[in-house]
């Protein structure tokens, strides 16, 4: 295959893991609608997706990490990526998902500010300006709002925080490992957090049989397909152009919300979207140049 395939094969993986992990708020809402909880569904999630994920690297023979490094991955799947997802998970339950979706994408100036106050890393001027872009984008959104649905944005503007220190962390616990066999350790430990919490709490499990196509669905789709397409897409176009083609995720949030569950966002809040998006895109272009 040429380098020219390859890319553009790259690239469609990338917008296919995009697409898999916009579509997941759509499979909670399935799986809500049958008196599932955040907690429950997102062990459902993990502990399945878990599952799918160790067989695919059986097959592949993948060596797994020791020592320090397989600590640190348990602990990010335990604490980071399990804090992150309940946040979002829970705020789908209390504000619209195109809302909930685009903001979970503040994480890269996230991640640019607290490289700044806590690593002292230099910022450039398009990362001020991209900085800038998601506070006033946040403001436009927030602003409008009040109520439970002021309850989910906040809880969505956690989600976005945790990520943001989850990937910090991450990108040197994870330095000299398989992404693949990463991912299978984090999404594993999540799943045994939740199991835990429900083996102490009680589990409510899917009460139809479309409230277990939503959570096979998040599984399968919004995790497994999700992951294991962004890896193949990142190692054919590189981490900075991948992470541009991802905004594509909470665009087809926002458009599958308002086709398939009539969600209607305003004016403004489709405006701070916006602006929270652009500064995503410039902060990854101007990694490119670094």
């Amino acid at each position: 295959m040429n380098q020219r395939m390859d890319r553009i094969l790259g690239m469609a993986y990338i917008a296919l893991s995009a697409t898999a992990f916009g579509v997941m708020p759509f499979f909670a809402n399935m799986a809500y609608r049958s008196d599932v909880t955040p907690t429950s569904l997102l062990f459902l999630r993990f502990g399945m997706a878990a599952v799918l994920l160790w067989g695919l690297l059986l097959y592949k023979h993948s060596p797994l990490p020791r020592g320090k490094t397989l600590l640190g991955l348990m602990f990010m799947g335990g604490l980071g990526y399990a804090g992150q997802s309940f946040s979002y998970f829970t705020a789908l339950q209390y504000a619209p998902a195109g809302l909930v979706a685009v903001l979970l994408y503040l994480f890269p100036a996230l991640v640019t500010g607290l490289s700044f106050a806590v690593l002292k890393q230099p910022i450039t001027r398009l990362k001020w300006f991209a900085l800038t872009l998601s506070l006033v984008g946040i403001v436009l959104v927030v602003g409008v709002q009040s109520g439970g649905q002021l309850k989910g944005i906040l809880l969505a503007i956690l989600a976005a925080v945790i990520y943001a220190v989850y990937i910090m962390a991450g990108a040197k616990i994870t330095q000299g490992t398989d992404i693949r066999v990463s991912s299978t350790i984090i999404i594993t430990s999540a799943a045994v957090v939740y199991g835990v919490y429900g083996a102490w709490h009680g589990l409510s499990l899917p009460n139809s049989a479309m409230g277990w196509v939503g959570s096979i669905g998040l599984a399968l789709v919004g995790t497994v397909v999700a992951v294991w397409a962004f890896f193949e897409g990142v190692r054919r176009i590189g981490a900075v152009d991948a992470s541009m083609l991802s905004t594509l995720e909470p665009v087809v949030t926002v458009v599958l919300a308002w086709v398939l569950l009539g969600e209607r966002l305003t004016v403004l809040n489709l405006c701070g979207g916006a602006l929270i998006l652009v500064a995503a895109v410039l902060l990854a272009r101007d990694a490119r140049t670094e």
